[in-house]
């Protein structure tokens, strides 16, 4: 379930600060929420796939610690961030 590599250089370059940025929160985040909507369309297929499921919740944790940390050291890059992945602000 791992991204390829188009498209993990393509979330890289939309949401890096510079060329090659790979451990900014800002990538970091993307690069999850991509892997879980991933794995959530993998999952409504195959219902039974259990470790999936358990993978998912790992990713989703994460990323839920990595958004914590993101809000509370730059919360206006954190606010675009979640408005531009759609996703909801419930740190």
């Amino acid at each position: 379930m791992a991204l390829d590599q188009a498209k993990k250089q393509e979330i890289v370059a939309k949401y890096g600060r510079k060329e090659n940025d790979t451990g900014s929160s800002e990538v970091q985040i993307a690069l999850f929420t991509t892997r879980i909507a991933e794995l959530t369309e993998h999952l409504k297929i195959f219902k039974k796939d259990h470790a999936s499921r358990l993978g998912l919740l790992k990713l989703v944790g994460q990323r839920r610690r990595l958004m914590k940390y993101f809000k509370r050291t730059n919360k206006d890059a954190y606010m675009k961030l979640v408005a531009d992945l759609g996703i909801r602000d419930n740190i």
